[in-house]
């Protein structure tokens, strides 16, 4: 690592690192970055407060305005947005939804290099959906007009310079609820069949028993990419490469690596324990997940291929510093 490469990381810039090299985060505007993306002295008396609910217990975030997207992509290549996980940009009627009109007001503050990764309507891609305590079946999965009308029509006409790629996230499912591997591949097969030819699209299976060849076949088959997470349920990266050849099968030569939580902890465990993002917390970053990642990293630029690294304060405290910590292991390497 050159001396320019460690100042450079020192103060979190992490647009330089490679060309094919992308570093991101799952979501902006947390006040816990400010001194490290944000200014504290712009943003001072802006920031607002939102209560959450994670399991039982209330957190109360605080953001900041949308127009720091513009401070973040001086630091960052990419940015993955994930509030479109909850709704379409437009209802069945054809309205524009709160998402359409958050994604139009992040629109003004973007330069011409911003990337953004959005993650589809889950209504698209779940097997089921929760409604208040209960999962229920979900009657639009797989509901390929759907998400062309109401997702991915308005998304490029709003995005579409910008848009880096769109993650279809399916949930963990338990046995009881799996269907068979062939099952599972012959319904993406007919899904991606259906949408129109677009090099941006990539799935992530939070089922580590649908891993498989044949449902990996059908991602290549249509270029889409294996979404490598590392995430509560999953194996470890390494070993989810591994399940996928070793290869990116997205047709536009690119890929995903998404850090979200460390292995074996529930969602709601580790907000609660990252919260309020400021920091890393002691042990719950996984030192493996880092050097996985960066091998990764490595092997995507052998085999000519744009990585996104996307990483989630959940994985360890600090999206920032983990950010860090990958690209310093990568430059190790590299």
């Amino acid at each position: 690592m050159s001396d320019g490469d460690s100042s450079n990381l020192e103060t979190f810039h992490f647009r330089d690192i490679h060309p094919l090299v992308c570093i991101g985060t799952a979501s902006d505007r947390y006040a816990g970055w400010i001194g490290q993306i944000y200014s504290a002295e712009r943003y001072f008396g802006r920031t607002t407060r939102r209560t959450k609910k994670v399991g039982r217990k209330n957190f109360v975030e605080e953001v900041l305005p949308v127009e720091s997207v513009e401070e973040y992509f001086r630091h960052f290549r990419t940015l993955e947005l994930d509030f479109t996980f909850y709704s379409p940009l437009l209802g069945k009627g054809g309205t524009p939804t709160a998402t359409f009109h958050a994604l139009r007001t992040y629109r003004q503050y973007l330069r011409k290099d911003s990337r953004l990764i959005l993650k589809a309507p889950q209504i698209f891609f779940a097997r089921k959906i929760r409604k208040g305590n209960a999962f229920l079946k979900n009657e639009d999965y797989l509901n390929a007009g759907g998400f062309v009308e109401q997702f991915y029509e308005p998304v490029r006409e709003l995005l579409d310079p910008w848009l880096e790629g769109v993650i279809f996230e399916q949930e963990y499912q338990r046995k009881d609820d799996r269907v068979s591997i062939r099952e599972q591949a012959d319904a993406l097969d007919g899904f991606f069949s259906a949408l129109p030819l677009d090099d941006r699209f990539h799935v992530e299976l939070r089922t580590q028993e649908y891993l498989t060849k044949p449902v990996i076949q059908v991602l290549e088959k249509h270029g889409v990419g294996q979404v490598l997470s590392h995430w509560t349920w999953l194996p470890a990266l390494n070993q989810q490469f591994a399940m996928g050849g070793k290869r990116f099968h997205n047709r536009g030569r690119s890929g995903v690596i998404r850090l979200m939580t460390p292995r074996g902890m529930r969602y709601e465990d580790a907000y609660a324990k990252a919260y309020p993002f400021d920091k890393l917390v002691p042990g719950m970053m996984n030192r493996e997940m880092i050097t996985h990642t960066a091998h990764i990293m490595a092997e995507a630029l052998k085999q000519g291929t744009r990585i996104n690294v996307i990483v989630n304060n959940r994985s360890g405290g600090n999206a920032p510093l983990i950010a860090r910590e990958v690209a310093r292991e990568f430059l190790a390497i590299n």
